[in-house]
């Protein structure tokens, strides 16, 4: 799966991180940082995540078909 946040609408409201800490935190400077690939066993949590934002700036895609060589 791909995790993405549209930094320009997120308003760092913390709902992705209660609902996911294992993808969603907060760095030092209160700035969010996400794991952009994180395993599909999160699927669940990184869905409800993305429910809960207040500002809908997280997505949740299927991760990307490998490059053909």
């Amino acid at each position: 799966m791909q995790i993405t946040v549209d930094m320009n609408l997120c308003e760092s409201h913390g709902q992705c991180v209660f609902a996911a800490p294992e993808i969603f935190s907060f760095d030092d400077d209160d700035r969010l940082v996400h794991e952009a690939a994180p395993s599909d066993t999160l699927l669940d949590k990184a869905e409800k995540a993305a429910a809960v934002c207040p500002v809908r700036a997280v997505t949740v895609s299927p991760a990307a078909p490998p490059a053909a060589s």
